[in-house]
């Protein structure tokens, strides 16, 4: 079993060759494999005990990202996502970093937050020393809440109390959820403290139930890239080329840009969370909890904030990337999704910090490749290339009419549904003329 995650020319095999491959990599057996991928991993009779009111499933394609190194080992990144260019662009860009050593990525933090919200508190001030001082039989009260988390280590750790003004208390708990996202844990912990927390307040019960703002579960991620991989030479019929040290100059414009400004932040966190989202949403993970978390993160300081930065670090160009990553690798989705399962067997994770840190460093190549794009020949040019062969098949192409088609629209710039159908009414004509696509 090899866990490299160089495939030169992966793109170029067919969909089973690429299943055969991986799973020889990733020592899934063919059977095992095949199963968890038909159907998109979850048949309806599974969705419908899932939600409420289900009448089937919704497939999206799932992907593989290349060429990942982080801390030292290669890993395949699983990726679910609709939009051309995502996956291409993750690979690409891990593959320019790769060069420089690869991603380095650690936690810091692995606690999630309870919050126990209290109202029209007669007295401030007595109620938080009363809730402080009763701090570890409240901790206690935890430990009973979820005696199987504080067996395998687990367990609330902490408690803080905030003054939100007005007669309005928060107390947090701070809970080590280990290897699950932890949303289920931490709300019925909070629902066990609550009246005993609002008598000792001497308030009203308000809400309790997690923050998806984790800051206390954040990941770091940092890369490097040379000068000479970041060049970008000329490319369908276009003279333009951009040096090595052109590129750093124009992905640290656009850093600075992002941070002068919310409305460019909001594109540039975007394209963080086309990588992050996509490998959430692959191993089964709450994609909708992450968002939150990260643009609550964004915002701070008061003012929408990029979450990561570029600089220049002599000839090399020098990123970072840091947000609050909530991640499981145990229960919820994972039980039930075939899809989800393959996903982590395909990563080679094995812990909920290890998956974040993939996560992670997927959304900071992600970043790259975008940033790298703009400051260059513009966000389109690659983009609609990719996107040519969904038109192309929209169109009604099959087989290798896909890839002619989609080559002629990319050559043209007329990337639409009208050109895709007369090229392939074309390119139909000759073939049945005995003829070639010119």
């Amino acid at each position: 079993m090899s866990r490299d995650s160089r495939i030169p020319g992966f793109h170029r095999l067919s969909v089973p060759e690429r299943r055969r491959m991986l799973g020889e990599r990733a020592g899934i057996p063919a059977a095992e494999f095949e199963r968890c991928i038909a159907n998109g991993g979850l048949e309806s009779i599974t969705a419908d005990k899932m939600v409420e009111n289900s009448i089937g499933t919704y497939a999206l394609p799932f992907g593989i990202a290349l060429n990942f190194r982080i801390n030292g080992l290669d890993q395949l990144a699983p990726m679910v996502v609709e939009e051309p260019s995502v996956i291409a662009a993750a690979s690409n860009a891990a593959r320019i970093v790769r060069a420089c050593g690869g991603f380095a990525a650690e936690t810091l933090g692995s606690s999630m937050i309870a919050q126990v919200q209290l109202y029209e508190v007669p007295d401030i001030g007595r109620a938080q020393q009363r809730i402080l001082a009763a701090t570890s039989e409240l901790l206690e009260l935890c430990a009973r809440a979820q005696p199987s988390l504080v067996a395998r280590g687990g367990g609330a750790r902490s408690l803080e109390v905030r003054d939100l003004g007005d007669g309005y208390l928060v107390v947090h708990l701070h809970i080590e959820c280990l290897d699950a996202m932890g949303a289920n844990l931490v709300n019925s912990i909070a629902e066990a403290l609550g009246p005993r927390i609002a008598s000792l307040a001497e308030g009203k019960l308000g809400l309790r139930i997690l923050s998806n703002l984790c800051d206390g579960r954040r990941v770091r991620v940092r890369c490097h890239a040379y000068s000479a991989d970041l060049e970008v030479r000329s490319e369908l019929g276009s003279a333009r080329q951009f040096s090595g040290d052109e590129v750093i100059s124009g992905i640290v414009r656009a850093s600075e840009f992002a941070e002068r400004d919310a409305y460019r932040a909001a594109t540039h966190n975007k394209g963080i969370m086309n990588g992050i989202d996509s490998v959430v949403i692959a191993t089964g993970n709450d994609f909708r909890a992450v968002e939150a978390g990260a643009h609550a993160y964004a915002s701070r300081s008061g003012c929408y904030r990029p979450l990561s930065r570029w600089w220049r670090e002599q000839d090399h160009l020098a990123g970072e990337l840091v947000l609050p990553l909530a991640l499981g690798v145990v229960g919820g989705t994972l039980r039930l999704h075939g899809g989800a399962r393959l996903a982590l067997q395909l990563s080679g994770v094995s812990s909920a910090s290890e998956l974040a840190l993939l996560a992670a460093s997927v959304g900071l190549a992600s970043n790259l490749a975008a940033l790298r794009a703009l400051a260059t020949l513009g966000i389109q040019r690659g983009h609609m290339s990719l996107h040519a062969r969904s038109v192309a098949a929209a169109a009604g192409a099959l087989d290798d009419e896909v890839e002619l088609v989609a080559r002629g629209l990319s050559e043209r710039r007329d990337v639409t549904l009208r050109t895709a159908q007369i090229m392939l009414d074309e390119l139909r004509a000759r073939r049945c003329d005995g003829g070639l696509l010119a």
